[in-house]
């Protein structure tokens, strides 16, 4: 999309200062989950649920706390389709990402987040939640399952490149 302003997760990844952490996002209709990296880029850890009113608002939540963390970039949950297709939720996604740009320099990604919430689900039936409680943590822990995607995907990526300098030609 031109102009979509993400970037790749090599991208990403080579502009990180170290020691930045990253957020995970969900972007839910309703709320929106955040999830937090440790400063090794390694564990996904939830760290809070916004409840959703206006975007500005919901924008300026989210940056203070992506300021007070040291969040160095955005790793945003993309809602495709199960056939990879897009749909209502993720011109949404693309839109709430198109105004928030402009707003911080923070980079951002996107990660395919199919299954995300499915799967936080079913642990927390497996772990006998309440449906209430359910409610109030899957958020936060969509976005944690999200990171943690997009942290292990990276540190693949470094490795195979470590191996690729330390083999010679």
């Amino acid at each position: 999309m031109a102009d979509d302003p993400t970037l790749s997760l090599a991208d990403l990844l080579a502009r990180l200062a170290p020691g930045a952490r990253l957020f995970g996002i969900d972007l839910g209709t309703k709320t929106i989950g955040l999830a937090l990296s440790d400063v090794g880029r390694r564990i996904a850890s939830p760290l809070e649920t916004i409840k959703r009113t206006k975007f500005g608002k919901d924008a300026e939540t989210m940056l203070a706390l992506a300021t007070r963390h040291g969040v160095g970039g955005l790793v945003i949950g993309l809602p495709l389709n199960m056939d990879g297709s897009e749909g209502p939720r993720v011109q949404s996604t693309r839109a709430f990402v198109r105004n928030l740009t402009p707003l911080t320099p923070l980079p951002m990604v996107y990660w395919d987040e199919r299954l995300s919430t499915a799967a936080v689900t079913r642990t927390l039936i497996e772990a006998d939640r309440s449906r209430a409680r359910r409610a109030e943590l899957v958020d936060k822990l969509a976005a944690t399952y999200i990171l943690q995607g997009a942290l292990d995907r990276m540190t693949m990526m470094a490795r195979a490149d470590e191996t690729q300098r330390a083999t010679p030609p």
